[in-house]
């Protein structure tokens, strides 16, 4: 039985850069092991709100609000689900809103088993420069993974730094920014090797 990898677009736009950053990520991944099967999940196309706090999901695998993240809870609480990529743009030096909002309506996969526990977790981030707080948008997505008790990797050697960095305003458009595809590869890679040790 194969494995699975799920990476979560966290733009509010459709088919820009962050998209494009977390597409070459899964595809390496797909390259990587044919044992391995990956989905996406692309925020753009959902409407999910905030966490408003209600406790409802401290008795049930279910969430009070009646928005698009019922969608999202059987793709992320499928037993197969072995790593989580989540690729954010960088807004004012953090993660955007509705990477936020994911993270904490996640909190009904802890309150029900701690689903995400031992999964392999990487970050992508997107700037508008190159250095841009893409480290500090990937550090806040992995506070979010470690409260989830995830397995947090980066872009793994040579580099070994915290996962994808990319730059959206590179000349030619963000397909061109090479050093930062690079980054987004390695992490797939090391994502993927982990998960087959730990979940193969």
């Amino acid at each position: 039985m194969g494995i699975k990898i799920v990476g979560i677009a966290c733009s509010p736009r459709r088919e820009k850069a962050t998209r494009y950053a977390i597409d070459r990520c899964l595809l390496t991944i797909e390259e990587t092991s044919s044992k391995i099967k990956t989905e996406l999940i692309d925020l753009a196309e959902y409407n999910v709100g905030g966490c408003t706090a209600c406790g409802d999901c401290m008795d049930v695998m279910e969430c009070s609000q009646d928005d698009d993240f019922s969608k999202i809870i059987p793709l992320l609480a499928d037993t197969a689900v072995a790593g989580l990529i989540v690729a954010t743009p960088v807004y004012f030096g953090s993660m955007s809103s509705q990477c936020k909002a994911f993270f904490d309506r996640c909190v009904l996969l802890r309150r029900n088993g701690f689903l995400l526990a031992d999964k392999i977790g990487g970050a992508i981030a997107v700037g508008g420069v190159r250095n841009g707080g893409q480290t500090t948008a990937i550090q806040q997505i992995h506070a979010a993974m470690l409260v989830h008790d995830m397995i947090i990797v980066g872009d793994g050697k040579p580099g070994a730094h915290f996962g994808g960095t990319m730059w959206n305003d590179v000349v030619g458009g963000v397909e061109n920014d090479t050093v930062g595809l690079t980054t987004v590869q390695s992490l797939g890679r090391r994502v993927a090797g982990l998960a087959m040790k730990v979940h193969g």
